[in-house]
């Protein structure tokens, strides 16, 4: 059983102590999130539907909160929503760490997280992947795609082990090595859009164009820099996060949009082109893991193959 601590939550709307109960509970409460009704997660949890509604009640009474709405459906409050959030992260983290608890020293298995914002260079990753596999058949890998922001949400955590980077880490909390891989800034672009006809954009092209960007640009950024004294009267119209939703954005002649090459297939036939920035601005990647944290024997067997692969 785990013990209870306290962890503080802010929310928008107010401010509450979350109690960490046993993680059995906390499965419970995300069953009925999931199900959203008390009897199909009774079911789905081989409890019996009052045994399961006491314990929902319990812990509305212990956090002073309602968690859901009854009805025909079980739907979560404001307060449900924000635990199934953290319920899910405390969840996977003890999950995570029981089966690295109980893993033999001497034998390489397990689980390896991995995340990564959306990059070509994951290919050298795959390929030590690959490898690892290759001689340990029971080592399995999860990859969650995010942002520079979410993915290091994640490795704070403890909830990925590590996290390929776009550009240098210059976080003290992560120790990091690097790849020897560059992605290429430019545009997509509708296939009628006039900067289709050009083989490269200059800072100039986008200045009075409605632009969509990737949510991480900042000024001080490496993109910021090659604008130059543009960047601050650009016309950014929309960001994003994850470049799949940012091309349809494009399809419907939103805006340009900012990307890596490579991410979405472009050719003569697809709807969008894509154009590379002039000058080149290209970005490298950095390979991280959390600084003193003590890795499971799968990773850092994985981190060995890594290096191997990049030398």
């Amino acid at each position: 059983m785990l013990s209870a601590r306290t962890v503080p939550v802010t929310t928008p709307v107010t401010t509450f102590e979350v109690v960490i109960m046993e993680i059995r509970v906390l499965e419970y409460f995300l069953a009925v999130a999931r199900e959203e009704s008390i009897s199909h997660a009774a079911e789905s949890l081989h409890l019996t539907q009052p045994t399961l509604s006491r314990q929902l009640k319990d812990l509305e009474e212990e956090l002073g909160k309602t968690l859901f709405t009854r009805g025909k459906k079980i739907t979560l409050t404001d307060d449900g929503i924000l635990l199934r959030k953290r319920a899910e992260e405390i969840v996977d983290l003890v999950h995570k760490t029981k089966k690295e608890v109980k893993q033999n020293d001497d034998i390489i298995a397990g689980d390896i997280y991995i995340g990564a914002g959306e990059t070509r260079g994951m290919k050298l990753i795959f390929e030590a992947a690959k490898k690892m596999q290759e001689t340990y058949p029971d080592v399995r890998f999860h990859i969650s795609s995010g942002d520079a922001t979410d993915c290091t949400d994640r490795l704070i955590k403890g909830l990925d082990d590590f996290t390929l980077f776009m550009g240098s880490v210059d976080d003290i909390r992560f120790e990091s090595i690097e790849i020897p891989f560059y992605d290429q800034w430019g545009v997509l672009i509708r296939q009628d859009d006039p900067l289709a006809k050009k083989t490269s954009v200059k800072a100039k092209d986008l200045k009075n164009r409605k632009l969509i960007m990737s949510r991480r640009i900042k000024s001080g950024s490496q993109v910021a820099d090659w604008f130059g004294k543009f960047f601050t009267s650009l016309d950014i119209i929309g960001t994003y996060n994850l470049s799949y939703n940012a091309s349809l954005m494009a399809e419907q002649g939103m805006g340009v949009v900012l990307s890596l090459d490579g991410l979405i297939f472009t050719s003569d036939e697809t709807p969008l082109a894509f154009r590379p920035l002039e000058p080149k601005l290209s970005m490298k990647m950095s390979f991280a893991w959390k600084k003193d944290t003590v890795l499971s024997p799968a990773a850092e067997k994985f981190l060995e193959i890594v290096n191997k692969v990049i030398i």
